[in-house]
This record gives C-alpha cells, structure tokens and sequence, in this order.
C-alpha cells in the first residue's frame, strides 16, 4: 500500500531522512521507533506532503505522491494523527469531529461514523458540546484519533500516540488502534513506547538519525538484546 524508496527530507539546509526504503501492505499495523530526533515524526510530515521529498519517491498503491498537496493525499485515504493531538481548542469536540470529514461529501456516511466513533469512545460523547481545549490530555488523544478516524482513512498514520498518558489510557488507546486495524484499518504506527509498539504490530522499522538500522518482525526486534538495551533499558 505504503513504499518509500530512499527517500531524503528534511529542514533547512539538513537532511533528516537519509535514504530511508520501507514499506507497508494492506491490512497490517507496521510500528516505526526510534529515539527522540531520529526523524520519525519527519518521515510522517513527508508522507503526508506536508514536508517536500528531496530525493527518492513514496509510492501509495503504486502512485508516485510526488507534490501532490496535502489536502489531496488526505483525499487519497492517507490520514494522520499527529504528535502532540494538535485539536481546535475553541471548537467543541462535535465540531473538532466534523472537521475530521471536511472532504467528504457522504453525510448519511458521516453520521454513521460519527456514532460509531462515539461508541468506540463514549467519554467523547459526553463531551460532544465541550471545547476541545477544556478535554484532559487522554481525552484529547482520543479526539485527535477519532478526527482522523472520521474521515476514513486506509492508512492511518499515527504518531506518538501514548505520548504523556498515563499507563491506564495508553492501554486503551492501543486496545482502540488493534480494534480499528481488525476492521480493515492499515495502520503505520510511529512510537517512542517500544514496548506497547512493538508488541502491537505485526512488522517494525526502528529508525536511527535519519537511517533504517533495523526491520522485521516486530515481536523478534522486541526479543533482540540490542532494541531491549537501548529501548527497553535492559
């Protein structure tokens, strides 16, 4: 669904993507860790069209992205949830939920994946009315993964999504992105949390200043003495 083929981005004059090649079928739930700064949030930023390629090409079901805008790629069904949640604070959590939708022109569709969405998170029902900013950390995390959610995604990208949580509402938000990847949600999962990560996904890509030093099966890289040490702090 997903390739990158030695793709090179960054800011400024620096590289932060060095050649990076990897992929992501259909169906699966693909993690992607790394350190702080090693460039994972960068990749996303490119992928999304956010941040230009400079060299090198990502494919989506055999279509070169190139410079297609990103509002496009969402369009395409290439929709993320991005570090830091980063929802309207002003807007009510309904409101933050239908912005979620802007390109979509289904709303009998729309409403039924807005009950859905409120099923998946009933603390999100009850604060339909309430500003998005006035939401707890958690509760924001969930609103920032249903916003993407509702515009029905086929690769739904998420970047630290356990971020600052506590461990409680880190396993639920993990036991969310499992349910939605069971329905048929591709999912590139990009964490610091190696361990809920790793063990989530079926194949993994650990990342290294800009490099890939890493890939396989996820639940090997997770037993392999080295990603323990340097992730795990065993």
């Amino acid at each position: 669904m997903l390739e990158l083929r030695e793709v090179c981005a960054g800011w400024g004059p620096v590289d932060v993507l060095k050649g990076v090649s990897l992929r992501v079928t259909e169906g699966e739930m693909v993690a992607l860790i790394g350190a702080n700064g090693a460039g994972k949030s960068t990749m996303l930023m490119t992928i999304c069209g956010i941040l230009p390629i400079r060299r090198g090409q990502i494919l989506f079901n055999g279509r070169p992205l190139g410079n297609t805008p990103p509002h496009e790629i969402v369009r395409l069904g290439i929709v993320q949830a991005p570090e830091g949640r980063q929802i309207f604070p002003r807007l009510t959590t309904l409101e933050n939920l239908e912005m979620g939708a802007f390109s979509r022109s289904d709303p009998v569709e729309v409403q039924r994946d807005l009950d859905a969405v409120f099923e998946m998170f009933p603390i999100l029902a009850a604060r339909r009315r309430q500003p998005g900013g006035t939401l707890s950390g958690g509760e924001q995390q969930m609103l920032a993964i249903a916003r993407a959610v509702m515009a029905r995604p086929r690769l739904l990208l998420l970047d630290e999504p356990s971020l600052g949580l506590a461990p409680k509402i880190v396993q639920f938000i993990f036991e969310v992105i499992a349910s939605l990847n069971r329905r048929g949600v591709t999912v590139f999962l990009v964490e610091q949390n190696a361990n809920m990560a790793l063990s989530a996904a079926g194949r993994a890509y650990v990342l290294e200043t800009g490099s890939v030093v890493m890939s396989g099966d996820a639940k090997a890289i997770l037993a392999d003495p080295r990603i323990r040490t340097a992730y795990l702090g065993e």
